[in-house]
């Protein structure tokens, strides 16, 4: 063999192939309905079948009946769950014990927008993310630097301060973030019409 043969067979081992390129393009992430209280033992399911999964949890203090308090980590939205897939992994998911329904609409799943999912990735929100179960009334808002940047929500008030509600509306989820006044600007309520 000579070194030319050894450099080219070291470039197609080092290049994925244009197949595995275009797999990774065409995955989307997904929001999965979930027997509740499944979502932990669904997430060790995929892994095992290698599919990409993400499940937003929260931390927070209960009492148990012998007032004892203890800190428990829970699914941000029950019953929810996010996969990253192509079409032919969807099978994969949907085989899995206490996967109900990849979320859609009656043509078929509908992927999230990455943003949105980025945004529930990102390390600075894990720390501080809450559930948002009250009805969500208020200006909507953008996001305007950061890891976050982009990322459209509702603007509310809780125990005096000002609170970001990012809505997954394909699941009717609602989540709250602590954010700064100066790091939000306000989103326009109707296409080419100016914000007031």
């Amino acid at each position: 063999m000579n070194l030319q043969t050894i450099g080219q067979r070291f470039d197609s081992q080092a290049l994925p192939s244009p197949e595995i390129a275009s797999v990774s393009r065409d995955r989307n992430w997904y929001a999965v309905f979930a027997i509740p209280r499944n979502e932990q033992s669904i997430v060790r399911h995929l892994d095992v079948r290698e599919i990409e999964s993400f499940l937003p949890t929260y931390e927070t203090v209960r009492v148990w009946k012998n007032r004892q308090r203890k800190k428990v980590v829970l699914p941000l939205f029950p019953s929810y769950l996010f996969v990253h897939i192509d079409n032919r992994e969807r099978v994969k998911v949907l085989q899995c014990p206490g996967v109900l329904q990849i979320v859609g609409n009656a043509r078929g799943p509908v992927a999230l927008p990455n943003t949105e999912v980025e945004f529930l990735r990102s390390g600075n929100c894990r720390q501080c993310m809450e559930p948002y179960h009250e009805l969500v009334v208020g200006d909507r808002v953008r996001i305007k630097s950061g890891v976050m940047q982009g990322v459209q929500g509702t603007l509310v008030r809780k125990s005096g301060s000002m609170r970001f509600v990012l809505t997954l509306e394909l699941i009717n989820q609602n989540a709250a973030i602590l954010v700064d006044p100066e790091d939000i600007e306000p989103v326009a309520h109707y296409a080419g019409i100016p914000y007031n």
